[in-house]
């Protein structure tokens, strides 16, 4: 039973991850067609994607992970995260052009919204597993050395 337990909360983990961060693209988004009216594509991308970083990472410490504030060091491995999404949103918007250079803002966003999932989903497995990574706790001194899986499974 205790397994089921522990699915059942990194399944919560997960549902606040992608609220949180599909509310943060969703504002991003809006924010990347505003800003691309009056400066390039690319260039809005990076504000916004800087901008969104930002806020993306200190919701997803504090509230999806429960880890309290960031440090620099966890900001910067989560933007080191967003470069990458970065390159691929850009990537699938640039292909987009290419292919069909008439394409409509909704298609446009289509492409952006449905990269921006896939990179959401490989982002959450890099901040999970290691910059917002659970910690086993340490046996006690002097005790017998076993882990209590209790304080493990409530981290989750």
């Amino acid at each position: 039973m205790r397994g089921l337990g522990v699915v059942r909360r990194h399944a919560a983990v997960f549902v606040r991850f992608a609220g949180l961060g599909g509310g943060v693209t969703l504002v991003a988004s809006a924010a990347l067609v505003l800003f691309s009216q009056w400066i390039p594509w690319l260039a809005a991308n990076v504000l916004t994607t800087v901008a969104s970083t930002v806020a993306a990472t200190e919701l997803h410490a504090r509230v999806s992970f429960g880890h309290g504030r960031p440090g620099l060091a966890a900001h910067l491995k989560s933007a080191a995260t967003i470069a990458v999404g970065w390159l691929v949103t850009s990537a699938a918007v640039g292909a987009l052009a290419v292919l069909r250079p008439d394409a409509g803002l909704v298609l446009q966003q289509t492409v952006y919204l449905s990269a921006t999932a896939l990179v959401g989903i490989g982002r959450y497995l890099v901040l999970r597993l290691a910059v917002f990574a659970e910690r086993a706790p340490r046996p006690r001194a002097g005790g017998s050395g076993v882990r209590s899986w209790t304080a493990y499974d409530a981290a989750a």
